[in-house]
């Protein structure tokens, strides 16, 4: 196997620099289908009123057709602005739904990614050996095939349901124009919910190959992995970012064991630090949580929210701070001080029980 084979996932810095030159993961059928969908739902819900505007702008042309006697430039360019006026009233809100879907649906699979870097001229494109490498690729052999796949069922369920309604085709022929023009839209419609049902089908299954496909494109090889996480790790700014995080996932694990803690030892509003005694553990208090200004009056106020005993000392909260680190022993020249505020913390708990 070759070493640098690409068997590794995107890291997340590969997917945003992807994202970046405009490589996305995207399926146009499922946005095809779902704009279908929702395009003749929007038309079933506002043909009646587009029927109702062009049957009163045909009854109108009619009844002026047998009385117009002035055909001037004037008149004709009257009568065509009044036919495009009708026109308009009739397909425009149609289409700006339309348009607004299509838009939409694009943007929630892109994320309303705008990149000019698909337009740019690329040499790779006009070579004829990589022009004949695209004709082979696997995914146009997928889009052949899916297009071949969509024709037949098309004709397919065009065949069937004009045989199943012949019939009654022929019978528009003696009904009246509305009721001629309302069973051809709903056959129409039903014509075009049964393939559109068949293509979500086939769209669904595309999604799954985009995916798929994608995924396998955007792989990294151990190496690029290893590179990446060098890279990264030099970085001043993303090494900034770690410590921020490992910081305040520490100080969060130091305020979850506040509320165990057995005394806090204060000064008044600038140090604060939690001290936890435990006699089979350890040989002396431990200093489990300490902080500054905000930080000691959170630890403060955690621990009397959580009936935790402070007691306000202030060179011995200043000096236990300074010289103990988290998670360790408090120095032997302070057991002493330590000891008779445990002692009397001790005895406080004794006369509250």
């Amino acid at each position: 196997m070759a070493a640098d084979s690409k068997t590794e996932k995107a890291t997340p810095k590969k997917r945003r620099d992807e994202r970046k030159e405009g490589n996305i993961f995207q399926s146009s059928d499922v946005v095809n289908v779902v704009f279908v969908f929702l395009s003749f739902y929007i038309l079933k819900l506002i043909f009646p009123g587009i029927y109702e505007t062009s049957g009163n702008f045909m009854k109108r042309f009619i009844s002026l057709a047998g009385s117009i006697t002035d055909l001037s430039g004037q008149s004709v360019g009257k009568y065509g602005m009044e036919f495009l006026s009708a026109a308009a009233r009739t397909v425009l809100p149609f289409a700006c739904i339309c348009m607004v879907t299509g838009i939409v649906m694009h943007g929630i699979q892109t994320r309303f990614l705008f990149t000019s870097k698909n337009f740019r001229p690329k040499l790779n494109r006009i070579s004829p050996l990589q022009g004949i490498k695209r004709i082979f690729a696997l995914k146009n052999a997928i889009e052949l095939v899916k297009n071949l796949l969509k024709v037949i069922v098309l004709v397919a369920i065009i065949y069937t349901l004009l045989k199943q309604d012949a019939v009654n085709v022929i019978r528009t022929m003696d009904m009246s124009i509305s009721a001629s023009a309302a069973y051809t839209f709903d056959m129409i419609i039903s014509m075009i919910l049964r393939v559109s049902m068949v293509f979500a089908v086939i769209a669904f299954l595309d999604y799954l190959f985009q995916w798929w496909d994608y995924e396998r494109k955007i792989k990294m090889s151990k190496q690029e992995v290893k590179e990446e996480f060098k890279q990264t790790e030099g970085n001043p700014e993303i090494k900034g970012r770690i410590r921020d995080i490992q910081k305040q996932r520490a100080r969060s694990r130091m305020m979850q064991a506040v509320p165990n803690a057995d005394v806090i030892i204060r000064n008044p509003t600038h140090f604060a630090v939690a001290l936890s005694y435990d006699t089979e553990k350890n040989n002396a208090p431990v200093v489990v949580a300490k902080g500054v200004d905000e930080l000691a009056l959170r630890i403060v106020r955690t621990g009397e929210e959580n009936h935790v005993a402070v007691i306000e000392d202030r060179p011995l909260a200043r000096s236990l701070y300074a010289e103990t680190e988290l998670n360790r022993e408090i120095p032997s020249e302070y057991y002493g001080a330590v000891a008779e505020i445990l002692v009397y913390v001790y005895k406080l708990n004794k006369k509250m029980r």
